[in-house]
């Protein structure tokens, strides 16, 4: 089945009112900036150093939470990250623990609830002063599995 061509954006700016719209998944990452076609369809070419993130939502009606953080160590596999924003504002998010899944303008993670109108979070380079591994969640790396005791008897012989 094929995906949808275009994906419902809320994007949200350092210093202007944040841009309501909707991205070609394929090719919305220009070297410029970001192409975006706002609610009014308007073809707007937004500059990765204004953007402060780009929230990939269900519908509109809802604005992103500000600054969400997880409460406990998420359950989802991959590399738990603090973002650091340039203005001081906090966000984790979950990346994949695949280096070939990187993105040369930025990072996508999903966000401390992904349940909500908020499925997934775009956060440009120049948007951040720091990124902190917090931790690796469902590494590959296991313990080898404890031998059995031998003086326990096995049920099905």
């Amino acid at each position: 089945m094929a995906s949808s061509t275009s994906k419902k954006v809320l994007i949200r700016r350092f210093d202007r009112e944040p841009v309501a719209g909707f991205v070609n998944p394929q090719c919305w990452q220009q070297d410029a900036g970001l192409e975006v076609i706002s609610q009014q369809g308007v073809l707007m070419l937004i500059p990765y150093a204004d953007v402060k993130a780009v929230h990939f939502v269900r519908d509109f009606t809802e604005s992103p939470a500000e600054g969400p953080v997880f409460n406990t160590r998420p359950k989802m596999h991959g590399l738990w990250v603090r973002l650091r924003f340039r203005d001081g504002e906090l966000m984790d998010g979950l990346l994949p623990n695949n280096l070939l899944q990187v993105e040369p303008h930025g990072f996508t993670v999903v966000p401390p609830n992904p349940t909500s109108s908020q499925q997934r979070v775009f956060v440009p380079r120049t948007a951040l002063d720091e990124v902190t591994v917090l931790g690796v969640v469902g590494s590959p790396l296991k313990q080898a599995a404890k031998p059995k005791p031998r003086e326990q008897i096995s049920l099905f012989d």
